[in-house]
């Protein structure tokens, strides 16, 4: 991660006009009173009285609110910066309120809804801020009749997924696998999950929004405008404004579907290297019913006391029966060797619970589980990604087993494309990563060792491992996906910079889309209110 660096001294060198009329940051000890009347004289006709869903850090419930919604304990440590204010609005006129009295008081917001950004970006900063939590802001109306929802961007993709399956057994939608991850970011930055061969990212199913701009005007895709609906569908929508909602377009489900999990060992006498030239050779082409994840992960060995191993696990859900599954598998992926007896057959929503947590299923877990927020629960973690776009040869394999033994610690989420992904042109959301690419990499490793030097020396290992995939990963740019947000990539530092920056990570994440993308951003948010560490950047002429 990048040095902390004194990001206002050097937006004030950048923006002399501007700063100096620009009203002077407020010292937290005021900021509350001063936001308080602001957002009174710019909120009207509210339900709730405007003091109890701010929290200063004078307020007992202050580290409550703040740690409920952090899920990385990297950013969760007394040396952390902590807001100067937690905004929590209950209604969509709280949130304009509170981009407009930001503005006044001159202080940086941070938008966050699950708080799953694996770089903390949500609720960390390295100046005064003030963070706007969505969690409040979490209605689904499901309309079974037209096939839609709309989902307030503080709902959790397990809300979404329970209140779907309420009003229809035959109904799901394509996002992600962690029910506790927030809808505003999931699927602002893409969102993928475990259908997106048959149906596609999230974004690729969203109708419409509605948005909170720079003025704290609020808009829906017919007001906003085709340019700005584009952008925060895949382009992050926190650079843009705040979005408050989407209407999203619900996909068919069969009654019955089928999930499974097959494991292989390289110490076993199982040729997990011809296993994995053969996944990747069959997972992005095979039927698009079926999405067949693969976890590589480092291991001690069974056989050779002291030694070290690689495991190898498919983890899959199928659009359909086991019987036609083993048949599909059969003809197309020997080497997975699967049969009806690896298979479990259940409803979609038991598949999601599966996913989230096979055991729990076993133990007669309810689709009411979806609606655990699992509050103040974070973990070590960090993570990287990759996109690979040519088969990866039997010898490269060979070579990466001995890497990820030396490495030890972080494994791989080959997670494969094709299907619905090859057939959306790379431009029609933000999300470029389309045709061509086999698979996505997720390089995942968690620990809860809480010292500085043992964080320190994972994500150096992580930042090696990614290092020695360079020659079989996409090139020219390396790409990356942004909802696996990795600061390592590059950083915005908000200074003459930073629109080099930008392009630096802008084209890691967004490939050629990245150009429109900082045009919106330039037609929409001139003075650049709406940042972060790897936000979209203006052009330097609005700079």
């Amino acid at each position: 991660m990048a040095k902390p660096i004194c990001f206002l001294f050097l937006l004030l060198l950048l923006r002399v006009s501007t700063s100096l009329a620009a009203p002077t940051p407020q010292p937290d000890s005021s900021l509350y009173d001063t936001f308080l009347n602001c957002l009174t004289q710019h909120t009207t006709n509210s339900s709730t009285p405007l003091s109890k869903i701010l929290f200063p850090p004078s307020n007992p419930s202050f580290p409550t609110v703040l740690q409920n919604y952090i899920r990385n304990a990297r950013f969760n440590t007394t040396s952390t910066r902590k807001p100067s204010l937690i905004v929590t609005p209950l209604e969509e006129s709280h949130v304009q309120g509170a981009v407009i009295c930001a503005k006044t008081v001159n202080t940086r917001l941070k938008i966050r809804s699950g708080g799953h950004d694996y770089e903390g970006i949500s609720y960390t900063s390295n100046e005064p801020f003030i963070i706007l939590d969505m969690f409040n802001l979490r209605a689904i109306n499901v309309d079974v009749a037209n096939e839609v929802a709309t989902v307030q961007t503080g709902a959790t993709l397990g809300e979404v997924y329970y209140r779907i399956w309420e009003k229809s057994k035959v109904h799901g939608f394509p996002a992600g696998v962690c029910p506790t991850v927030g809808v505003g970011g999931h699927f602002s930055g893409g969102g993928y999950g475990n259908m997106l061969r048959k149906f596609g990212l999230a974004v690729d199913n969203v109708v419409d929004a509605r948005i909170v701009d720079v003025q704290g005007r609020i808009f829906d895709r017919k007001s906003m405008g085709e340019d700005l609906f584009w952008a925060i569908n895949g382009g992050g929508g926190a650079s843009f404004g705040v979005v408050v909602s989407y209407t999203i377009k619900l996909v068919p489900v069969p009654e019955i579907v089928t999930f499974f999990r097959v494991q292989k060992t390289l110490d076993e006498g199982q040729n997990v290297t011809e296993f994995v030239l053969q996944w990747q050779q069959v997972a992005p082409t095979i039927d698009e019913r079926l999405f067949m994840r693969l976890l590589i992960q480092p291991g001690s060995s069974k056989v050779v006391k002291g030694g070290k191993t690689i495991r190898a696990s498919v983890v899959a859900l199928f659009l359909g029966g086991a019987d036609e599954l083993v048949s599909i598998t059969g003809k197309e992926f020997p080497l997975l060797g699967l049969r009806k007896e690896n298979c479990t057959e259940g409803s979609w929503i038991e598949s999601v619970l599966w996913w989230d947590d096979d055991e729990s299923l076993k133990n007669g877990a309810k689709p009411e589980t979806l609606l655990n927020r699992n509050l103040n629960s974070a973990s070590f973690l960090k993570r990287k990604s990759d996109y690979v776009q040519n088969v990866i040869s039997k010898d490269g394999l060979e070579w990466i087993w001995k890497k990820v033994v030396e490495v030890g610690k972080i494994g791989f989420v080959f997670n494969p494309y094709g299907g619905k992904m090859a057939q959306i042109p790379s431009d029609a959301t933000p999300f470029p990563h389309r045709a061509g690419n086999l698979f996505k990499i997720q390089y995942s490793v968690s620990w809860s060792d809480p010292s500085p030097a043992e964080a320190l020396n994972i994500t150096n290992l992580a930042k090696r491992l990614y290092s020695y995939m360079t020659p079989f990963v996409s090139k020219n740019p390396r790409s990356a996906f942004l909802n696996y947000r990795d600061l390592d990539i590059g950083i915005n530092n908000f200074d003459s910079r930073s629109f080099q920056e930008g392009e630096v990570y802008g084209s890691k994440y967004f490939n050629k889309n990245f150009d429109r993308l900082v045009k919106i951003k330039t037609a929409v948010d001139p003075e650049n209110f709406f940042r972060n560490e790897q936000s979209i950047p203006v052009l330097p002429s609005k700079a």
